[in-house]
């Protein structure tokens, strides 16, 4: 299917990976009555796939807007002259917006990616698993968890899934700090019958930048 899909670029301005989350605040802070730019519902976090998330990808922050957020970030692009990050007042010298219809769903054959930030694929149940499993296990773990995660992403956006949906890995570990708590999270590429546009986020924490992916 098509779907709404806006993409804002700070061009001018650059951050570290770290400051992902304060980008979310600056604009969770701005837009406070906008569920979507949160992702909460009063003080209840709203557990389905974030419409709109922030990355900070080469130093670039980049929010993605998905949808209904496509219209909300679009706008917000329009109004933003300047970001607060961390107590400092940075000018928005150059911004990109770009807004279109793009592609996503399953498709015929392969499509190669590569995780531009890690990858969150464990939870506290199956790291015991990927702990004590041997190499062939843990990919096999990793694929059919990659899978769910795409699935849940397409539950999110209304799309039915109605093919197999099958998935090559070649992703290494990588250690996260996410909140102050160690974490392991992936770094590599995968490839996938199933169409995912440029900077969408598959995983765990997608709206705070986590396992964002690219076309290779």
């Amino acid at each position: 299917m098509r779907i709404n899909y806006t993409v804002l670029k700070f061009d001018n301005i650059n951050l570290n990976t770290r400051q992902g989350v304060k980008l979310r605040g600056f604009f969770a802070n701005k837009y406070k009555d906008e569920e979507l730019m949160h992702n909460h519902k009063g003080d209840k976090l709203v557990f389905k796939y974030p419409k709109v998330q922030y990355k900070v990808i080469d130093n670039v922050p980049i929010v993605c807007g998905i949808e209904n957020g496509a219209s909300v970030l679009a706008k917000a692009g329009f109004e933003i002259d300047s970001l607060n990050i961390e107590g400092k007042n940075i000018k928005v010298v150059q911004k990109h917006i770009m807004k279109k219809l793009i592609e996503f769903g399953v498709t015929g054959d392969y499509i190669r990616y590569k995780f531009v930030t890690p990858w969150i694929a464990l939870n506290q149940k199956n790291i015991i698993e990927y702990k004590r499993s041997n190499e062939i296990e843990r990919e096999e773990l990793l694929k059919k968890i990659l899978v769910g995660n795409i699935l849940s992403m397409a539950k999110g956006l209304d799309y039915i899934v109605d093919k197999k949906i099958s998935v090559w890995l070649h992703i290494d570990s990588v250690n996260v700090n996410f909140k102050n708590i160690e974490m392991l999270g992936f770094i590599g590429e995968f490839k996938v019958n199933f169409d995912i546009p440029d900077y969408f986020g598959v995983g765990k924490s997608v709206s705070r930048g986590f396992g964002t992916v690219i076309r290779l």
